[in-house]
């Protein structure tokens, strides 16, 4: 499991695989493709696979793979605390089809940000939307620890005398649940900073909400017609203005960048398909470039 990971096929005329994926992203910055303790499966949950629509996905295909990929970019300046977007990927998806299918590594070094790109294998290639070890109680304290670890022992920095900064947690799709967990029972004094949902808010809307009541972080939820998270997304916006909260609602296709950074809630309503909502007019990019995050 942790080969297909680790190697990217690029296929020359003589049919051999000429270079590995770390290196494929070598000139924007440095892959480390690590296996964790603390990634979210294996899982005693999933121990005996998962059943979806009565076909079984096997532990052993689906839930054992413990790869955790970490992109630092290049020009990326070592602080006092290490800022941090950690990326969970949707239903029927992996970490190398995550980074493939909607260039988070290039949109990351396009935002100029100082800040270093965390994407936990989730669920490999089934349709399930359970964060596994993340989901239980301190086990994203558990999980920053162990990155904390692996950047000190393993990124080059010259200096390994830093903590954690800010905290973004991004997820497309099925990958709101376990943020949700993460927000719930993570186990930090604010689990994030921001939360970013991509055609991803299909429930736990109190979790998301209470979050940022607690913390006054940012929410920025992108929805489309057909992706199934319209009614929950609007639902959300009628209750926030119910209750007085002032919200930024808008059209993906009148939005001007400077708008995101005004508001703590911001829904964007896009005419995108739901599996184009990160990547096809560089979303992940701009939701990076009108964060608190620092420039490299």
């Amino acid at each position: 499991m942790r080969l297909s990971l680790a190697i990217l096929f690029v296929i020359t005329t003589t049919g051999f695989a000429t270079e590995t994926l770390e290196e494929s992203y070598a000139a924007q910055g440095r892959l480390i493709l690590a296996p964790f303790a603390s990634a979210p499966f294996p899982h005693p949950a999933r121990a005996e696979g998962h059943i979806y629509q009565d076909k079984l996905y096997p532990a052993k295909e689906h839930y054992s793979d413990n790869t955790v990929a970490l992109f630092i970019p290049k020009g990326f300046r070592v602080t006092s605390c290490v800022d941090i977007v950690v990326h969970f990927h949707g239903w029927r998806n992996t970490v190398t089809g995550t980074l493939a299918s909607f260039h988070l590594v290039e949109q990351l070094v396009a935002s100029g940000k100082n800040v270093v790109l965390i994407v936990p294998e989730g669920p490999h290639d089934a349709p399930d939307s359970f964060g596994g070890k993340l989901e239980d109680a301190d086990g994203f304290k558990r999980f920053m620890e162990e990155v904390v670890a692996m950047l000190r022992d393993h990124a080059g920095f010259k200096t390994k005398d830093f903590s954690i900064g800010r905290i973004i947690l991004s997820g497309h799709s099925g990958g709101y649940h376990v943020i949700a967990g993460i927000l719930d029972r993570g186990g930090l004094a604010k689990n994030a900073d921001e939360v970013w949902l991509f055609d991803a808010l299909y429930g736990q809307t109190d979790s998301f909400l209470a979050w940022s009541d607690r913390t006054h972080g940012r929410l920025l939820d992108i929805y489309t017609d057909h992706g199934g998270t319209k009614e929950e997304s609007e639902k959300l916006q009628a209750r926030l203005t119910a209750r007085g909260t002032k919200i930024l609602a808008t059209e993906e296709t009148s939005l001007a960048a400077d708008a995101l950074k005004t508001k703590q809630f911001t829904f964007i309503h896009t005419d995108l398909a739901h599996d184009d909502v990160m990547a096809k007019r560089n979303e992940f990019a701009l939701f990076l470039k009108t964060s608190a995050l620092t420039d490299r």
